[in-house]
């Protein structure tokens, strides 16, 4: 997977994500504020900011808040919002998210949402936010997951395994950067190689209106058509995951959100 090709995607896309209501009002960002509690001295890392819709969140509540991300086009409408809205504790970082270019025990919080799903080496990513944390501060995680045993779990591991291929090949004809969404399982795993202890987890389902969804990346009608098929051909596994329904008006589905919070030991 070419991160090159992560940015030209983004970048052709970047407006379409100041309003879309996933990235802008999903349940997950007001929860992962809830959930971490951020303080007034707090120094915030967003990876992956997108449009800086989560560093946004955090600002009002903490000292200062770096948004990331390797799209310029990127950082530069999280920029354009920060600056509507009147936040001047956010700065702006060309960062890999697999090789961040800040010192060790830096940030208070880390986060990143709806973005490691792109990241060709999800472990280069966990390792690399836990090593910018302080001694004690906090990981918090939001992104969509592919079904395993803790979502599924009256499914054989062979039908998991074959829906969960069938999930990401879903999400990556629609967006060819996707890589991979995670099970949950995984990201667990993830976290405990890297040394962050796991505090909370959770699953938030969001339904998705397919237009909006397909549209949103520019595909063209014969991907869109492709894609309606494989709903109304999905597996019982997959069925049971994605939950594909025909309305009519045209094809909803929903899809489930991990969030995972990790402690940094002191």
């Amino acid at each position: 997977m070419s991160k090159s090709l992560v940015q030209s995607q983004f970048a052709k896309s970047a407006e379409s994500y100041v309003t879309s209501k996933v990235h802008a009002k999903g349940a997950s960002l007001a929860r992962l504020v809830e959930l971490t509690k951020p303080q007034p001295d707090w120094r915030v890392l967003d990876i992956a900011t997108g449009a800086g819709h989560t560093a946004l969140a955090f600002a009002p509540h903490v000292k200062t808040v770096v948004a990331s991300d390797l799209t310029p086009e990127m950082l530069a409408v999280a920029r354009g919002l920060a600056e509507q809205r009147g936040l001047a504790n956010i700065t702006f970082q060309d960062a890999d998210a697999e090789a961040l270019p800040f010192d060790d025990r830096t940030f208070d919080l880390v986060t990143s949402r709806i973005a490691p799903h792109h990241f060709p080496h999800p472990e280069k990513f966990v390792a690399e936010a836990a090593r910018v944390l302080k001694p004690g501060g906090l990981f918090a995680l939001v992104d969509n997951i592919s079904p395993d045993k803790e979502i599924l779990p009256d499914f054989r591991d062979e039908e998991l395994a074959a829906a969960a291929a069938d999930y990401n090949m879903f999400e990556k004809l629609r967006d060819e950067s996707h890589v991979r969404a995670l099970g949950v399982s995984e990201w667990r795993r993830l976290l405990a190689e890297a040394a962050l202890d796991l505090e909370h987890s959770e699953f938030l389902t969001k339904d998705m209106e397919f237009e909006t969804w397909a549209s949103r990346m520019h595909i063209d009608d014969a991907v869109k058509a492709d894609l309606r098929d494989r709903l109304a051909k999905a597996s019982p596994a997959l069925q049971a995951f994605l939950k594909p329904d025909l309305r009519p008006d045209g094809w909803t589905f929903r899809l489930t959100e991990a969030i995972l919070i990790g402690r940094k030991a002191v």
